[in-house]
């Protein structure tokens, strides 16, 4: 998915040649995409990839036991 609007402007994204773009990936614009590299699957990508590159842009994954109970708690 390429992300180009942030509400007020529109940006460019540049997807070069022989570029892989995994499964729910997203672009957030303006940025490049250099010719001949990979996109990880999964991955938010916020700045250019040179060619010949392979980007990986995930986050580890964190899980926040309790965090709903104590959440719901606050409102009452």
């Amino acid at each position: 998915m390429i992300v180009n609007y942030d509400g007020h402007a529109k940006y460019r994204t540049t997807i070069g040649n022989n570029v892989f773009i995994g499964c729910n990936a997203n672009l957030v614009a303006p940025i490049t995409i250099h010719d001949n590299s990979y996109i990880a699957a999964g991955s938010t990508v916020t700045q250019d990839v040179p060619s010949d590159s392979l980007a990986i842009a995930r986050a580890r994954q964190v899980n926040k036991e309790g965090w709903v109970s104590r959440r719901e708690g606050e409102g009452k």
